[in-house]
């Protein structure tokens, strides 16, 4: 198996609520003509959003959380990183104002780098992150060290 990601699908409650908040962003829907699911192209990686119980019934699972409409905390976060420390904080401030949560406001890292989170409209969490020892391509991918 080759060492990649392809798509990252996060299983929503509300399609069109989820969407929505991506779309305030500014990113940019692909594969339009898709039916109840929404493609996002994130540089060599693609985003979707699809309902939760589409989402689990493809993989043949029951979501524990449907009844309840809570994904609570699954145990992932994305993660966007920065070029500054100044770029956290203005990333943190447009998901505020396309409706997210701010989880926990920028700081310095016990790492050494600056960071915040914040939710999606469902809850998802978003790790935005400047980390001088992670450098970043002219189009945004994140190339590690050794």
């Amino acid at each position: 198996m080759d060492q990649r990601i392809s798509l990252v699908t996060l299983g929503v409650s509300d399609l069109e609520r989820a969407a929505a908040f991506y779309d305030r962003l500014g990113w940019r829907r692909s594969v339009r003509g898709a039916e109840g699911v929404v493609f996002y192209q994130t540089g060599s990686m693609a985003l979707a959003l699809w309902p939760r119980a589409d989402l689990a019934a493809d993989a043949g699972i029951e979501d524990p959380h449907a009844e309840k409409g809570n994904p609570g905390f699954a145990g992932v976060a994305l993660a966007y990183n920065t070029r500054t420390p100044d770029e956290v904080d203005a990333v943190l401030a447009e998901a505020k104002a396309a409706g997210g949560t701010i989880v926990r406001p920028a700081q310095k890292a016990s790492w050494g780098g600056y960071t915040g989170y914040f939710a999606d409209t469902e809850g998802n969490l978003w790790e935005v992150a400047h980390n001088t020892g992670f450098a970043m391509a002219d189009d945004g991918s994140l190339i590690l060290p050794d």
